[in-house]
């Protein structure tokens, strides 16, 4: 099959506005008791608002909400963000750090790019996960039950190393990203190994795939200087890999959702829907088509959202994203680059379909175990391979290094699909922990959701006398979280003066 994206990389932590002209960021810790509140306005460029999420992404940090315009080649983006307990920044560093990472010139001296510890322990910046020295094997397969044990015992027979990667499942298709170094001396495999590696794991993942002909796509490929952002590259296979194609069509968002109203009788109308909800409407006066999302509240979410928009090459203009309670509402104002809207019932369909899968990808379903051993040849391989035993599958999974030290995140069910009972954990533990891994159950950051005081905002005058417009006859929509972004645009150019 043929892929039209290349990966993703990102500069060795070059400032995501280098090019941006003269951007304006405040970090404002004192407006808002319940959140930290990171405005930008600044020249818009093409991918600016997925740059800005992903940092904000990347240093593990919750956008509760967010007001997003970029219309007439101007960005006005404020982000209302706290760490995954629901707290405040309150570490000084941090906002400095932002402040430094977007705006180049507030560096002393044009110093190097700055590097901040997260809450949850992970390093930004110079400092952080570093593969320009490993190779990365990639892969889009069909999900099967001890898939990764397969791939990671070839890597081992050849003489390499897993040395940190993730992957992701989806409506029966797999994708991962694994770094790889020769085991020996902690570097990537001569290049005359690549090509004879690629060739073996597609042969594994051939063998099993013949006899229901599924596509499959392997690739190893050389390093390369800078960051490469893995989980934007899981996003690009798994689009590239049509896994949105199955399954039965979006359903339609509730637009009581998205009127302006009692927030509490809204918040008991999305209790009763868990599932991803899509719909999306033309607004033809002002040229938008206007994409409508409900889905549980998680961390990463927008970020996830704008991924799929960049990777279906729409652009966005106009945004809001609330939530209520565990539930978030997203509304965006979107075009394509090449200027049009999404016209057809097609391509309604498709965008829908893109959009369910990228939040989906990330689901946390499964029973979700931690592990740490210290690093070595072959660790990846023997953990998945005590999995495989105990009819144990991988739904998601991510391996990092922390100096000697592997850590590892696994969801898993069992090889029928169904939930893992914690005899079943019980038993890989005891059979892991002989062979040095350490493996706990883990749940979610204990203030996950975050309890806030405020989600979506109350209705401005500005947005009631829209409001009013819209029964007058106003061709556009009705009102919805969009009435509330117009309302509050002058205010928003105001506050970032």
């Amino acid at each position: 099959m043929k892929y039209v994206s290349g990966p993703y990389f990102e500069p060795d932590f070059d400032p995501i506005l280098d090019r941006f002209g003269v951007p304006g960021v405040v970090v404002d810790n004192e407006t808002r008791e319940d959140c930290t509140l990171v405005k930008v306005d600044s020249v818009n460029r093409d991918g600016v608002l997925l740059e800005m999420v992903q940092l904000l992404t990347d240093l593990d940090l919750v956008i509760s909400k967010s007001y997003i315009s970029s219309d007439g080649g101007w960005l006005m983006d404020v982000f209302h963000v706290t760490d995954q307990m629901g707290c405040k920044l309150t570490d000084p560093s941090l906002p400095e750090f932002i402040q430094r990472a977007l705006v180049p010139f507030q560096r002393p001296g044009n110093g190097p790019s700055p590097k901040f510890t997260t809450c949850l322990g992970n390093v930004v910046g110079p400092g952080g996960p570093d593969v320009s020295d490993c190779a990365a094997l990639e892969f889009t397969v069909p999900d099967r039950p001890g898939l990764m044990s397969s791939i990671t015992q070839v890597l081992v027979d050849n003489g390499c190393h897993v040395a940190s990667g993730k992957a992701w499942t989806h409506s029966g298709r797999a994708a991962g990203v694994l770094y790889v170094t020769a085991s020996a001396d902690g570097v990537a495999p001569r290049p005359s190994r690549w090509a004879c590696i690629e060739r073996l794991v597609d042969t594994v993942v051939n063998a099993w795939e013949m006899t229901t002909g599924e596509r499959h796509w392997v690739r190893m490929s050389a390093p390369v200087q800078g960051r490469v952002h893995t989980e934007r590259r899981l996003h690009q296979l798994m689009h590239d890999d049509r896994d949105y194609e199955s399954g039965p069509a979006p359903t339609p968002v509730d637009e009581d959702h998205f009127a302006m109203g009692d927030k509490a009788a809204t918040t008991a109308r999305l209790a009763c829907c868990v599932e991803t909800r899509v719909s999306i409407d033309s607004w033809e006066e002002r040229g938008y088509a206007i994409v409508k999302m409900t889905s549980r509240d998680r961390p990463k979410l927008l970020f996830d959202t704008v991924c799929a928009l960049t990777d279906m090459q729409y652009v966005v203009f106009h945004a809001t994203v609330g939530s209520q309670g565990p539930f978030a509402i997203q509304e965006y104002y979107i075009r394509h680059k090449d200027g049009r809207t999404v016209d057809s019932n097609a391509e309604r369909q498709k965008v829908s379909r893109c959009l369910v899968a990228a939040v989906e990808r990330r689901a946390s379903h499964g029973a979700k175990v931690e592990v740490r051993a210290a690093d070595r040849s072959g660790l990846l391989s023997d953990f998945t391979r005590m999995l495989r035993e105990h009819g144990l599958s991988l739904l998601r999974m991510e391996l990092k290094r922390n100096k000697d030290e592997a850590i590892g995140t696994f969801y898993l069910i069992t090889d029928s699909g169904g939930e893992v009972h914690a005899e079943a954990l019980h038993a890989v533990r005891t059979r892991v922990a002989e062979i040095g891994i350490s493996l706990e159950v883990a749940k979610d950051a204990p203030g996950w959701p975050p309890v806030r005081k405020t989600s979506i905002p109350a209705p401005s005058e500005e947005a009631a006398a829209a409001a009013a417009a819209v029964e007058q006859g106003d061709e556009r929509p009705r009102s919805s979280l969009g009435s509330l972004l117009w309302s509050h645009l002058g205010k928003l150019s105001n506050n970032f003066s």
